[in-house]
């Protein structure tokens, strides 16, 4: 079912390519009015042009989310241009090193955290309250199957930042019940994005260690990978109401590429040194 998002207003990161385009655009496509968020203006204004062909709104706001200066200037831009945010979709991410830990580049690894789970935390922190008060929002981190792989080597500044973005987002969601905002965090699919030829030219230039994502890559390349609408439409499901109680989870596209992995229980309101 289409959602009618008419009135709403939703910010996008990683909004100038891939996924988070695909997201803006859809989102703009149901009628809301999509703030555009990038490091990038020229990919940021090529979104901003496709929503406007099919008659969408959008803004175009440049701005490295990965820093609270940059946040505050999203949060700023946003209120003065459109009003307060009622969605927030959080898409931006990066891969990081393929090295193993012992020949890491701890400023890759480090941005790698930065960008993948600490942007996340701060654009959250900056809109939620808006929301709350509201009593209407709907938050989704976007998240990777990576997170609920058996460890391996290569990519653990991947790995762990995609881990902490999942239990921050269940803490987020603890902290969010009975307000009428929700979080969850979705796999988009197994996608070919620049991300996944990043993932491509750094294993080409591995040994056999390496041998599971030259696998992965041709895996993608051969079968096209997994449509990024249907992370959208996952995504729009999300915004409607009869996704109202869904919240604290980790959700998957329907008939991706990669079979659904379990995750966690459902949350509980139970605490360490409740009673049992």
């Amino acid at each position: 079912m289409t959602q009618k998002l008419t009135g709403k207003i939703a910010v996008v990161t990683g909004a100038g390519r891939g996924v988070g385009r695909e997201i803006a655009r859809s989102l703009a496509a149901c009628g809301a009015q999509v703030a555009l968020v990038a490091r990038s203006t020229d990919q940021l204004q090529e979104t901003e042009r496709l929503i406007a062909e099919n008659g969408g709104i959008a803004c175009v706001i440049p701005a490295d989310v990965s820093t609270q200066t940059g946040v505050e200037l999203v949060r700023k831009n946003v209120e003065d241009r459109l009003g307060r945010t009622d969605m927030l979709i959080n898409t931006a991410g990066v891969f990081g090193p393929i090295q193993m830990i012992k020949d890491s580049d701890p400023v890759r690894w480090i941005e790698t955290l930065t960008i993948n789970t600490v942007a996340p935390y701060l654009m959250c922190r900056a809109f939620m309250a808006g929301m709350i008060e509201a009593g209407w929002g709907r938050i989704v981190n976007v998240t990777s199957a990576a997170a609920l792989h058996p460890p391996g080597p290569l990519n653990s500044a991947y790995g762990t930042s995609k881990v902490a973005l999942n239990q921050f987002t269940r803490h987020l969601a603890a902290e969010l019940i009975n307000t009428g905002v929700t979080a969850n965090v979705i796999h988009p699919g197994d996608v070919k994005t620049e991300m996944w030829a990043a993932i491509r030219d750094g294993a080409n230039l591995l040994g056999p260690e390496a041998d599971g994502y030259r696998a992965w890559v041709q895996r993608v390349d051969e079968t096209g990978g997994d449509p990024p609408g249907k992370a959208a439409d996952l995504i729009l499901k999300l915004m409607g109401e009869e996704s109202a109680e869904v919240s604290g989870r980790f959700l998957w596209i329907e008939d991706g590429l990669q079979a659904p992995i379990a995750s966690w229980d459902t949350a509980s309101d139970a605490q360490p040194g409740d009673d049992e």
